[in-house]
């Protein structure tokens, strides 16, 4: 696989979660102009701040795996064109491995978050 190649996934997926995240905050703020005149200049949302870091946690290792299983699929589409060159192969296996590696990471990386995302809010009393 190419450097470039591998640069434009990892800014394509930089550049998702830029967006995405924007998206997501801009999706779930709740205006209410009514409210006072504070809320509906500066558009202030009525959510829990860690239910919003959650959810931003969440989208962010969203949009990790879904790069991840591209690198694994990539690896797979290199071993499939490699034509039995055994440099290749070894090459896609290289690339296979760094993917599952990653993929590995990022569910552990999930679990640790919910596990303290949840802790938070049961210590907190909600």
């Amino acid at each position: 696989m190419s450097k470039k190649l591998v640069k434009r996934i990892i800014s394509f997926g930089v550049l998702s979660l830029v967006i995405g995240g924007a998206a997501v905050l801009q999706a779930h703020a709740a205006i209410d102009p009514g409210l006072n005149e504070i809320n509906s200049e500066i558009c202030l949302g009525h959510e829990d701040p860690r239910q919003i870091v959650a959810r931003i946690i969440n989208t962010m290792m969203l949009f990790l795996g879904i790069i991840a299983v591209v690198i694994i699929l990539l690896g797979g589409f290199k071993w499939m064109t490699a034509a039995g060159n055994e440099e290749n192969i070894s090459g896609a296996k290289k690339i296979m491995a760094a993917g599952v590696i990653g993929l590995v990471i990022i569910l552990a990386s999930w679990g640790i978050a919910q596990f303290i995302l949840n802790n938070l809010v049961n210590a907190t009393g909600n």
